[in-house]
């Protein structure tokens, strides 16, 4: 797999954590997905947003399309997100993410995905293969030890290579297991969340 080798991975690299909210189940509505912009795992830069829909295909789209109109893109160096499924199985295509945006990607979850689960799930929605190919392009999920080894994350990627994106999650996780940038991410994308359900 080609991936983009760092020359220097400075402690306060530009990275953009993407998390998406919450929603009622059996809904067809709009998400909010927000993308905050750290400096390493210390200082926060920026923030920008958009929407999905629940089991919807334009995940990737829209995502691309907020980081490249972004006035913080030409600062970044690496996309964070948590996990490849947003809204449901609105389903993220990390290499399609990757080549959009022309930045390394780094999916990241707590917990090692159940595929056969995943697929099995998919099997109830429309265009079930084409959403199970964009899980696939995902590759291979690598497991990350943190602290001290006692606790671990998963991580997929792409355009990176894996020994850069280890170190990148190690630097940029300074308060959790995950990078700060995810951690805020999902805080912000949560609260937005629980405005909307209480208007």
């Amino acid at each position: 797999m080609a991936c983009t080798k760092f020359r220097v991975i400075k402690p306060e690299i530009r990275v953009l954590g993407i998390d998406d909210g919450m929603f009622k189940p059996h809904t067809k509505g709009l998400v909010p997905v927000v993308g905050v912009v750290f400096r390493g795992g210390y200082w926060l830069d920026g923030v920008m947003h958009t929407r999905v829909r629940v089991d919807g295909f334009e995940a990737t789209n829209k995502i691309a399309l907020m980081i490249t109109n972004s006035p913080h893109y030409k600062q970044l160096r690496v996309i964070m997100l948590d996990g490849i499924t947003f809204a449901g199985f609105n389903i993220i295509d990390i290499k399609e993410l990757n080549a959009k945006t022309s930045l390394p990607v780094i999916a990241v979850t707590r917990e090692k995905p159940d595929f056969n689960k995943i697929h099995e799930a998919l099997k109830n929605l429309k265009r079930s293969e084409e959403r199970w190919k964009a899980i696939l392009n995902a590759g291979e999920t690598i497991e990350v030890p943190v602290r001290g080894e006692k606790e671990k994350i998963y991580m997929q990627i792409s355009g990176i290579c894996e020994y850069d994106a280890r170190r990148i999650l190690e630097l940029t996780s300074t308060r959790s297991n995950v990078p700060e940038a995810l951690r805020v991410a999902h805080l912000i994308a949560s609260g937005l969340s629980k405005a909307e359900f209480k208007s």
